[in-house]
């Protein structure tokens, strides 16, 4: 069975945020590593003023509906640092994004304990950081639009990881 793990680098939306945490924990996702400025719950000692906490811990609730509370995570101030921790969790660390080096999400060879760094809301997953991955994966698209809402790539590559797992080994 392959143990999954995902990088949030510097995702803006508090609603996308909610719904990684919603489909992470339906999935069986082992922790998230929330990088940058993403958004994040509320934490026990939360650095955040307590009215921004609040606010934004609401705002992840509405769409993540009590699995923010249930999904592993820890936050870090860079990606770097996310992918060095995953790293020392054991985790081979690969890319969700499309690019000259990307290979189908469906050809991909996985280890058995992995972390996917997800790509930036508009810029994807940044280059630098792209040259951490181990692979870096594409989902197949045939339509003319270039990218996915990264909760919707989200899903479907823990969807497709969940059903092909087998595979993939």
């Amino acid at each position: 069975m392959i143990e999954v793990s995902l990088i949030l680098p510097d995702i803006r939306s508090t609603h996308n945020v909610g719904s990684i945490f919603r489909t992470s924990e339906i999935f069986g996702v082992k922790k998230i590593y929330i990088a940058g400025y993403t958004p994040y719950p509320h934490i026990a000692s939360d650095p955040r003023l307590p009215h921004l906490s609040r606010k934004i811990d609401s705002q992840i609730h509405k769409t993540a509906l009590g699995t923010e509370k249930l999904v592993p995570f820890e936050i870090f101030e860079t990606v770097i640092q996310a992918i060095e921790k995953a790293k020392i969790e054991g985790n081979q660390i690969y890319a969700l994004e499309q690019n000259n080096r990307s290979v189908s999400l469906k050809n991909a060879k996985l280890a058995r304990k992995c972390a996917f760094i997800l790509g930036r809301e508009v810029e994807g997953v940044a280059p630098d950081v792209l040259d951490h991955a181990e692979q870096i994966v594409e989902i197949p698209q045939h339509g003319t639009k270039e990218s996915l809402n990264i909760a919707t790539a989200t899903a479907i590559l823990l969807y497709d990881i969940s059903t092909y797992k087998s595979n993939k080994q």
